[in-house]
């Protein structure tokens, strides 16, 4: 079927994320890295093979270009710019060896040194990964229906408005709204839910998500770069390129560490010559000292446990933005939760059905209620007909059908005038009425021939796993979490017995919850802020922590958050802390891994004569020790030890 109007396409383009990697073989650092160690080795057996010096000396000096020229091209453009570059001081230290004639020394600091740059590598583009794999799930081509027919098309370049046909087994490719069909859709990949949804026309359908069995034709509503997976994977675009509190503490000393440390390189060169050592022995005890008191182990202590640490929670589902968030999140002490869309679902269903009438059972009166609501476009009167369908109710044709705002509809079935809205409807108040609004449902009357026969109370579905989350943010952060929500006071204190909140604060504007959360960190508090809607969004953006529910969270609150829960899976919430923390601990480890190895190497060299290659091996050994501990937490083991972690 065509569309009654063309809709223009535009010109294919990639959304977010271009220039992409995939794996660790496509890293230029790993290429460069694996390239220097393999001439490293041929060089050593080169010399232990006996062959002509020359040989494994040209070796050797292609170890050093190799593994050597990126990083000294990065320290020569800082020294430009009036800094200094750790990383130049190492190519300076290789280099001093090498004149002194101890060229393996000085080739076994650059394999050393490339590797422990290619691992930190390795950690940002597996966290790079985790959201690259989110694109990959859109499909190239859409098909478009025009006046003209059908049109196969770039789907990074379809507009808002266009009218696409997704068939049988097909990924849908953009975000949009089902037209015309019925299908069942598996949206696991990007709500997490683990069965496939039913999609009929007026629902919501998401780019990259595949299609059942039927037909669906699909209005685009967003573009390729606005979709919710493109929005998401943009969120974390920036997670490996941001640096953690520790790691700009690090920075801001860098400078001051390393004028200082070639200061003192040159004290150790001068002073043992005034004392009568010979110039290569004072020159290579200062090229010792140069290499073993370089930060390089301390600088990378921080970055890849908490870069790894991201790439794990991405992986299930969890998108963090930053280092620095992922830092912060361990030191939460107080969780804020929003209401709807965040512990309910933010869909209305049918909860409970009290007749008024005994001539009248609980069908029969909810099939009257949803034939006359069948044509109401109203949220509740999806909640009532979708009810009856579960129970299998046959829904009588509804004549004169009629709207009333404010009151509700109105409708002719089976000769009878059937009327279903707000308690208004009623002359004088029902004591029903008030005990389901007291429990904190939402009212809905339903009159036969003007005579009250039901009442129906509609509520918000609660997320299932909503009190194990609750109980399991209590038991982590040692404080119970706070309900904020514009909700009326009842319903949200019905809400909160049900998942085990003790503290509500309820009917609250936008304005509020940024008060109420910056009354808590006032207090010394650490607030976590969990929302999903437009109202949240301030709240998200003024806390300290924001997270954002992604399976229908608005694009503001995404934008604001600091963290994104893909799969709307509430308990990731605790596991994500325990995570931060446990990537805390490790940083700590780090440091003092790190610390430690440069005290005792430095201590040797001053105190007593350590040797270049012992201090080679020493001081890289440690910044790859570090390396490879932060990296424990790209496992899967990390995510599920988080998970059932107990709160500490």
């Amino acid at each position: 079927m065509a569309s009654s109007t063309a809709t223009p396409v535009r010109p294919a383009t990639r959304p977010v994320l271009a220039g992409r990697r995939t794996r660790w073989t496509a890293l230029p650092e790993m290429r460069w890295a694996a390239a220097a160690t393999g001439l490293f080795v041929l060089g050593g057996l080169a010399q232990l093979a006996g062959t002509p010096s020359w040989l494994w000396w040209t070796l050797y000096l292609a170890c050093y270009a190799t593994g050597g020229w990126e990083p000294g091209l990065a320290g020569l453009r800082a020294l430009r710019e009036k800094t200094l570059d750790v990383d130049l001081l190492m190519v300076v230290a290789a280099l001093g060896a090498a004149a002194l004639g101890q060229v393996f020394d000085g080739a076994l600091l650059i394999v050393i040194f490339a590797t422990s740059g290619a691992l930190e590598a390795l950690a940002t583009a597996r966290t790079e990964d985790s959201v690259r794999g989110l694109l990959d799930l859109t499909p190239d081509t859409a098909t478009v229906l025009t006046d003209d027919g059908e049109h196969t098309v770039a789907a990074a370049g379809l507009e808002i408005g266009a009218l696409v046909l997704v068939r049988p087994g097909a990924r849908i490719p953009a975000d949009g709204c089902v037209i015309d069909g019925a299908s069942d859709v598996d949206q696991a990949t990007v709500t997490g839910e683990s069965l496939p949804v039913d999609k009929h026309p007026g629902d919501t359908v998401f780019a990259g998500t595949l299609n059942g069995t039927g037909v669906l034709r699909v209005r685009v509503q967003r573009r390729a770069e606005d979709s919710v997976v493109a929005r998401i994977a943009g969120l974390v675009e920036e997670a490996s390129r941001t640096s953690a509190k520790r790691q700009l503490f690090i920075e801001k000393i860098e400078q001051r560490y390393s004028l200082g440390m070639v200061v003192a390189t040159l004290a150790v060169f001068l002073v043992p010559l005034g004392f009568g050592a010979t110039l290569q022995d004072a020159l290579l005890r200062a090229m010792t000292f140069m290499i073993v008191a370089s930060p390089c182990a301390v600088v990378l202590a921080t970055m890849p446990p908490l870069l790894a640490a991201i790439a794990t929670a991405g992986r299930h589902g969890v998108l963090v933005k930053s280092a620095v968030v992922m830092e912060e999140l361990g030191t939460t002490t107080r969780v804020v939760f929003d209401k709807t869309g965040t512990l309910t679902r933010g869909v209305p269903v049918l909860g409970e059905i009290a007749v008024l009438d005994t001539a009248t059972g609980e069908d029969e009166a909810l099939r009257l209620a949803a034939a006359a609501e069948h044509s109401s476009e109203h949220p509740l009167a999806s909640a009532i007909v979708d009810a009856a369908r579960e129970r299998d109710l046959p829904l009588p044709l509804a004549h004169d059908f009629a709207a009333q705002p404010g009151r509700g509809v109105r409708a002719r079935i089976e000769g009878s005038v059937v009327q279903v809205g707000s308690p208004a409807l009623l002359a004088t108040a029902h004591p029903v009425v008030a005990e389901l609004q007291a429990r904190g449902h939402t009212a809905v009357v339903v009159l036969r021939d003007h005579t009250p026969i039901a009442v129906l109370g509609i509520t918000d579905q609660v997320r299932p796993d909503a009190a194990t989350t609750v109980a399991a943010v209590t038991q982590t952060t040692g404080a119970a979490p706070i309900l904020l929500t514009g909700d009326n006071p009842v319903t949200a204190a019905s809400l909160a017995r049900r998942v085990g909140i003790d503290e509500v604060r309820a009917e609250l504007l936008p304005e509020d919850k940024v008060r109420a959360v910056r009354a808590l960190h006032a207090a010394g508090e650490r607030v976590a802020m969990v929302g999903d809607g437009i109202n949240d969004a301030p709240a998200l953006a003024a806390a300290p922590v924001g997270i954002a529910m992604g399976g229908a969270g608005s694009d503001l609150a995404l934008q604001s958050a600091d963290v994104v829960i893909v799969r709307d899976d509430l308990t990731s919430i605790p596991a994500l802390v325990r995570l931060s923390r446990r990537a805390h601990r490790v940083v700590l480890a780090n440091l003092v891994i790190a610390g430690g190895f440069i005290a005792v190497l430095v201590v040797w060299d001053l105190v007593g004569h350590l040797p270049l290659p012992l201090g080679v091996a020493g001081h890289e050994g440690s910044t790859v020790l570090v390396g490879l501990n932060g990296l424990r937490l790209l496992r899967s083991k990390a995510w599920r030890d988080a998970v059932e972690l107990r709160g500490r």
